[in-house]
């Protein structure tokens, strides 16, 4: 993903300083047998590498764009946030990403990113540098999500204190005034950005690994993040998700460009 980007034109149009990358460990698609998660303990150590690198440049006041890899990169960020105080997240994706070892089909960290942020899940990821949580559930607003069903009775579903508003709702209430709202509950604290590229329809970005129909469409994306990104308490982002290998003709890649350089002005 982060090539693909730099191949059009990212870092030009964005005026941005390329840091380089945190090159996870090699992939093992094996279940840890004491967590039930898949790469678990590489996800251990990626995400200390990646906070500490995230943590030099928010201590260097840049502003980190962190280009993702699976939603797991999360852990990173807010670790990263974490050895530096009480921070919030506007978390953008299609699916909530609340799923524990216990509930996952899959034992896959990116579905369960959220939860494990917020301290829910096993204590090697919960809890790195005796860290925990990382995001209070009280400093999370979570937007755009179509999966679960907001009116199953899924555990996977957010819950107070966390705020969480499904499309279907931030499209009744509007959009824009729904950014609003959204970012009044950070009104007095710093938060960073998780963009998920699967809160977008899969016919604007079908590069995802979970493409569900019902998204957003690219103006919608650009109105939150716009909103977000022009606060004075939004201190980075990540975007997450995009595999150039299911993107031939690189419409997606074009995509996030515009996205970032549009709302980053």
């Amino acid at each position: 993903m982060p090539s693909v980007l730099r191949e059009h034109g990212l870092m030009e149009r964005l005026r941005a300083e390329d840091f380089g990358e945190i090159l996870p460990p090699p992939y093992s698609d094996s279940i840890d047998s004491e967590t039930k998660v898949r790469n678990a303990r590489a996800i251990h150590d990626y995400s200390s590498a990646l906070a500490h690198r995230i943590g030099q440049l928010l201590d260097e006041t840049f502003f980190p764009i962190v280009l993702g890899g699976d939603c797991s990169i999360l852990l990173g960020s807010a670790l990263a946030m974490r050895r530096r105080g009480c921070f919030g997240v506007l978390f953008i994706d299609g699916h909530t990403d609340l799923l524990t070892p216990e509930s996952s089909k899959t034992g896959g960290a990116a579905g369960m990113d959220l939860a494990l942020a917020t301290g829910t899940g096993p204590r090697l990821l919960t809890s790195i540098d005796d860290l925990t949580p990382y995001i209070r559930p009280i400093d999370v607003v979570l937007l755009g999500y179509r999966w679960p069903d907001p009116t199953s009775q899924s555990i996977a579903l957010p819950v107070e204190p966390m705020k969480g508003l499904p499309l279907e709702v931030m499209r009744r209430d509007g959009i824009h005034d729904v950014a609003a709202k959204a970012l009044e509950r950070f009104e007095h604290q710093s938060f960073w950005l998780h963009v998920d590229a699967d809160v977008l329809d899969p016919v604007w970005m079908p590069a995802v690994d979970s493409p569900n129909p019902g998204g957003m469409n690219p103006d919608e994306l650009l109105t939150i993040m716009t909103s977000a990104i022009q606060s004075p308490r939004c201190i980075g982002m990540e975007i997450t998700i995009y595999d150039p290998t299911l993107d031939p003709s690189r419409q997606g890649a074009r995509l996030i460009v515009d996205l970032l350089s549009n709302a980053l002005g």
